[in-house]
């Protein structure tokens, strides 16, 4: 019997809805919402609004992609935290009222969990490329930066995390202030392929075992951008490229080095990357490399699955189907939690 689950996401500024049978994805639609790049950043009343226009829409057209009615589906998969909670009401409440009017099983997802199992995803029926438990997973994004242990896809231990900042909140705070557009992170990322990674030196912080910390090498960013400027006001314009490179080489490091250490303290060669940091051509370039050097079976995901997508929300959904793990209607939303 076939098994499809339609999957929302909603868990910040991208309504996002997917299909995927029997593992298979038919379909992985996303309305973004450029309202917040005026501001510079996330405007959490302005993107529980947009959900609100977006979600009908966008789930019409998933299921429209994937060729199947509504009545086709065996579950409604949706995104419950963390996240913005206006963002995710919108999606949790839509959600709700398409399962009860189907009388179809609901699920939760963990917004985290779902980025580890987008390499799960199978693009046709023969796709066999996925990590092999046990595997080790950095997850990367504007508001994680975790080393994850998949024991199973239902088992997840968080070896060492963030104790301030993100990543990718590192990349898009340090382009803010050399007044790059948001989002920060692709911008930077583009302008490092013209400079150079050496050009300057930033602060590397010495956190144990395998967390992190990026708001001192926030801070080195600033300082150094506030002593350049007092000698030459041009400084920004001029060094732009090589600022971009030697942040995005320092970050890079950063996560690399307490990587390197959780594979070899776990004895695990079968390492993957996750989160929307994953799109980043350094951080790629980095983990070929490393599976050069350290002879690592590296899982990198399609652009598609790096950054918020409802497809890896219907992969979750369809373990926890398999599982019977079936959420409560009156279940809600929660903005922060552990994975």
């Amino acid at each position: 019997m076939d098994v499809t689950i339609l999957g929302i996401e909603s868990s910040c500024d991208d309504t996002s809805a997917a299909v995927i049978r029997n593992g298979v994805m038919l379909s992985n639609v996303i309305a973004g919402q450029k309202v917040h790049e005026a501001y510079g950043g996330v405007v959490p009343e302005l993107a529980s609004r947009a959900h609100q226009q977006n979600i009908v829409p966008v789930v019409h057209e998933a299921l429209k992609q994937a060729g199947i009615n509504k009545e086709d589906l065996s579950a409604v998969a949706f995104t419950r935290g963390p996240g913005l909670l206006g963002s995710l009401l919108v999606g949790t409440s839509f959600a709700k009222g398409l399962a009860i009017a189907l009388q179809a099983p609901l699920i939760e997802v963990n917004h985290l969990q779902a980025h580890v199992l987008a390499h799960f995803i199978k693009k046709t029926e023969s796709d066999d490329q996925h990590p092999r438990f046990p595997f080790l997973c950095l997850l990367v994004s504007g508001g994680n930066s975790q080393i994850i242990l998949v024991h199973r896809w239902d088992k997840m231990e968080v070896l060492g995390q963030t104790i301030d900042d993100a990543a990718g909140e590192a990349f898009d705070k340090c382009a803010k202030v050399m007044g790059l557009p948001y989002p920060g992170g692709p911008v930077v990322d583009r302008l490092a392929k013209e400079g150079n990674p050496k050009a300057f030196r930033l602060s590397k912080p010495n956190i144990p075992d395998y967390n992190y910390s990026f708001s001192g090498l926030k801070t080195s960013f600033l300082y150094l951008l506030r002593d350049e400027l007092q000698k030459d006001p041009d400084f920004i314009e001029r060094h732009r490229a090589d600022l971009c490179a030697s942040l995005q080489a320092t970050i890079i490091d950063i996560l690399m080095q307490k990587l390197r250490k959780a594979s070899d303290d776990f004895n695990i060669k079968e390492i993957a990357v996750a989160g929307g940091v994953s799109a980043n051509s350094g951080l790629r370039k980095a983990f070929e490399e490393h599976a050069d050097t350290y002879g690592w079976k590296i899982h990198i995901p399609s652009f598609a699955f790096t950054t918020d997508n409802a497809a890896m929300v219907a992969m979750s959904g369809y373990f926890k189907f398999l599982n019977h793990d079936f959420a409560s209607p009156d279940c809600v939303p929660f903005s922060r939690t552990a994975i």
